[in-house]
């Protein structure tokens, strides 16, 4: 899985990704601050199994903080996208590609209004953020019509004279964007099945199809630390019904962090308080105030955890299972609970087999659900924070 965060320019996305994964990444407001992707693990929060089994779990990859398990999941911060980076605009290119591969978009709006379209600082409220909504919609939708539109009268040859199924082939033209023939099938249900009829508006229409499907997105309304802010998030709700708003200050996120990372605070991302644990001085003791005054108390959490959370178990439906053992929960190095992944909601025992290793899903015997102690077969479906034991031929 493959988490693309995007945006315009200055609009705080880099901030965004350091405030999730706490990498070293270059912060300022000026445009293609990030000329290259940067790569990095961030975490989802799920309630850990361990206290149930009344065990204290020891994460291989991730970490757990009073019972909350962060599962890592991989970020790609991709430099501000600018009008007409379809046509290559700014190395729109590279930057388009570069999100080719993602699973998600977190598209990371100025809720403030204070950064215009070309992400220039402009007076807070200035700008409308609704308009940073529909202009990345179309710079994605122009790069997608301008990949299906590369060799298209070869590929409608090839179909015709060779009668490949229209599906079959637009996965192969789309394959890139990880569509399968699956996913073709479905998006061409509403279209001509005779490609000979299709004009250029089909084949946009077709783009806009390829992106809800293939690239879904989640808002994430930065820089609710500005007053004012909750008229433009109640806006953005009213004109985009479709996408999940979820309000955030990447900023005041960054700080608490920073500031539990060297023993100033305890704090648990996306919770709504901290608790301060050393004599503060005044500029720390400011800054803290200001956070919980202006994003915790008014939103209840910082909003980065939660765009993180909504986007994987929420958009994507994916699940938490834990691998164990009904007499061992442990692994050779003495570990509890080492490993927690994530899968697609509906993924059976066998499928977790696969994930594991190749050789438990080719020698799979059943399973056992560690929580009920109950045998199950390789056709059961996964509840997310399931333990299960993979029992397998050696």
């Amino acid at each position: 899985m493959l988490i693309g965060i995007v945006g315009k320019p200055s609009v705080g996305k880099s901030s965004f990704f350091k405030a999730c994964t706490l990498a070293e990444v270059d912060i300022a407001n000026y445009p293609f601050t990030t000329i290259k992707p940067n790569r990095a693990v961030g975490y989802v929060k799920i309630d850990c199994i361990d206290k149930e089994l009344g065990k204290q779990c020891n994460p291989r990859s991730g970490f757990c903080i009073n019972g909350k398990r962060f599962v890592p999941v991989e970020l790609l911060d991709v430099a501000g996208i600018i009008e007409g980076a379809h046509e290559d605009k700014g190395l729109g290119f590279k930057f388009l590609n570069d999100l080719s591969q993602a699973d998600i978009l977190i598209h990371v709006v100025d809720a403030s209004g204070s950064t215009n379209e070309k992400g220039d600082e402009v007076i807070a409220l200035s700008h409308d953020p609704c308009k940073d909504i529909k202009f990345l919609e179309r710079e994605l939708d122009l790069w997608l019509l301008g990949i299906i539109k590369k060799g298209w009268d070869k590929f409608v040859r090839q179909h015709v004279t060779a009668s490949i199924p229209v599906q079959r082939a637009i996965a192969e033209q789309l394959s890139g964007l990880k569509v399968t023939e699956d996913i073709a099938e479905e998006l061409l249900k509403n279209f001509n099945p005779d490609l000979k009829t299709w004009d250029e508006n089909t084949l946009l229409q077709l783009a806009v199809e390829v992106r809800k499907k293939t690239k879904p997105m989640i808002i994430a309304a930065n820089k609710v630390d500005v007053p004012g802010t909750e008229k433009n998030i109640e806006r953005l709700r009213e004109q985009f019904p479709d996408y999940l708003i979820v309000p955030c200050s990447a900023a005041s996120e960054i700080a608490l962090r920073e500031a539990s990372k060297t023993g100033v605070i305890n704090y648990v991302p996306g919770e709504s308080n901290f608790e301060i644990k050393t004599e503060l001085n005044e500029k720390q003791k400011k800054g803290l105030e200001f956070v919980k005054n202006n994003v915790l108390d008014r939103f209840k959490s910082t909003g980065v955890q939660n765009v993180l959370d909504e986007a994987v178990f929420n958009l994507l439906n994916y699940i938490a299972i834990y691998p164990g053992g009904v007499n061992k929960l442990t692994d050779s190095q003495g570990r509890t609970l080492p490993d927690c992944f994530l899968l697609k909601k509906g993924s059976t025992a066998l499928d977790f087999a696969y994930k594991l290793h190749t050789d438990f899903g080719k020698n799979f015997i059943r399973a056992i659900n560690v929580k009920t102690r109950l045998t199950v077969g390789k056709d059961y479906l996964l509840n997310h924070r399931d333990v299960i034991e993979i029992v397998a031929n050696r």
